[in-house]
């Protein structure tokens, strides 16, 4: 048994190295640790110690070595060839100097004190284990709208909830796909794979959970672990979103101006592939990320560059937490990996608060030509056209269209049905895009109530 003992000042390293030897002949490593909690003034921050593993491979950026991490979640954890903790890489315990790493959120104005216990079992290592991923392509309806949370956190990190609980309920929430996220860790990848089934697509990703901002490495090559040990002024995030691409993934920036500590996003969006508007239940937060989205439209239309598409997801960890509140619904040609990717990437997509709900919305012309969520309606700039928004499942809600120039046209409220829709005529000269909101009611003021359903837009002119 090895005991590890420190004090952290406040202003310490994002992240500290605490070396230990292994000897030759183990088989099982244990991990425990534990530090004080003083009481702060008013205002202070307390103690918080986050906590992962590295092998004798090394801590480089990267994570050659990377065994594991389980933030703030767990108090012990262990490794050995053939099993390990949740949120830890199963693999050999091999001799060298190991590296556990600690990540001090926050930190009292008078210190934080660390005790961290080493524990080795000793003998034959068990047999390593193949891990088996699950399926890219479910048995989907061609080219058709699926309905997906990208978002989600089960016991792998700092979720609750097991892969299959999580699974049964996306099922229950009519769910067609979901993306495994679990913070700073891809632990979790090899453990979906009886989850999947022919109406269950199951894609692998990351939450890389910065100092700065978080963002969901969406949909990326099984066994991709993506490094999170970065700021925004290292200026690696570049080569982040790209090891992402390189996956196969999506770079989306998550809950941009979520108001826990580190979440607020400040690595811009030059690399961001989508962007997470909604984040479980709508709140302030979101309000102002939408405002921000669609500052970003006016400016991209203004410039020439290329549009930011939106999505939501539920971040769902644990009771009471609703998976597929919101979902994203993705026109895609199949319910493959690839396609699902292709349709959030182009934009093809809007985001609902349930199964229940369904949006759409056109642009057509007289002669017939039209052009949907995410597509561009190619017309000459004085050329008549018709805005059609349509929703079903959203009784006494309201349909809001909003374009470059701001709201533009605010329907009356659907009925109990639920069901109705809204037109609206304009040319390309009078709106570069018309996008579409579906509003509960509210109960004061010129405030709009809290969101039903919102598209991504559809463009018009050359």
């Amino acid at each position: 048994m090895t005991t590890l003992r420190g004090t952290l000042a406040p202003g310490a390293p994002d992240y500290v190295y605490v070396r230990f030897d292994v000897p030759p002949g183990v088989r099982e490593l244990r991990v425990s640790y534990g530090y004080d909690r003083p009481s702060v003034p008013p205002g202070a921050p307390g103690n918080a110690l986050d906590i992962g593993l590295f092998d004798e491979r090394g801590t480089q950026r990267g994570g050659e070595g990377f065994r594991g991490w389980s933030g703030g979640a767990r108090t012990e954890f262990f490794v050995r060839a053939d099993d390990a903790t949740p949120g830890y890489v199963p693999g050999p315990v091999r001799e060298g100097i190991w590296h556990v790493v600690l990540g001090p959120y926050t930190v009292a104005p008078q210190g934080l004190s660390y005790e961290i216990t080493v524990v080795f079992e000793y003998g034959a290592p068990g047999p390593a284990i193949r891990p088996v991923y699950p399926p890219s392509r479910a048995a989907g309806r061609g080219r058709a709208w699926y309905r997906g949370d990208c978002h989600l956190h089960s016991w792998y990190s700092d979720g609750r909830r097991t892969p299959a609980e999580i699974a049964a309920l996306a099922r229950a929430a009519g769910l067609d796909f979901i993306n495994s996220s679990d913070h700073n860790t891809h632990a979790a990848h090899a453990h979906w794979a009886t989850e999947a089934g022919d109406d269950l697509l199951i894609l692998l990703g990351e939450e890389v959970t910065t100092r700065n901002g978080h963002v969901v490495a969406l949909g990326t090559d099984p066994g991709t672990f993506v490094d999170w040990r970065h700021r925004a002024r290292d200026g690696r995030f570049e080569h982040v979103a790209d090891l992402i691409r390189r996956a196969g993934g999506l770079v989306v920036p998550a809950h941009p101006h979520a108001p826990c500590i580190g979440c607020a996003w400040k690595f811009g969006y030059g690399e961001a592939d989508a962007v997470e508007v909604w984040n479980g239940p709508w709140t302030p937060d979101d309000e102002v990320t939408l405002a921000e989205w669609d500052g970003r439209l006016v400016a991209s239309m203004r410039e020439g560059r290329g549009r930011l598409p939106a999505m939501g997801s539920s971040d769902a960890h644990r009771d009471p937490d609703v998976v597929g509140l919101p979902q994203t619904v993705v026109l895609a040609d199949d319910l493959t990996r690839e396609a699902i990717l292709e349709g959030i990437r182009a934009g093809r997509s809007y985001v609902a608060e349930s199964k229940d709900v369904s949006f759409s919305l056109t642009a057509t012309v007289a002669s017939g030509e039209h052009a949907g969520i995410g597509e561009r309606l190619a017309v000459d700039a004085d050329v008549p056209v018709t805005i059609r928004a349509a929703a079903t499942g959203a009784p006494r809600c309201t349909i809001r269209l909003v374009t470059d120039e701001g709201l533009v046209l605010t329907g009356d409220a659907l009925p109990v049905t639920g069901s109705g829709a809204a037109e609206w005529r304009t040319t390309a000269a009078h709106a570069a895009y018309v996008r579409a909101e579906l509003r509960h009611e509210t109960a004061a003021g010129p405030l709009p109530g809290a969101m039903a359903a919102f598209t991504n837009p559809v463009f018009l002119g050359r």
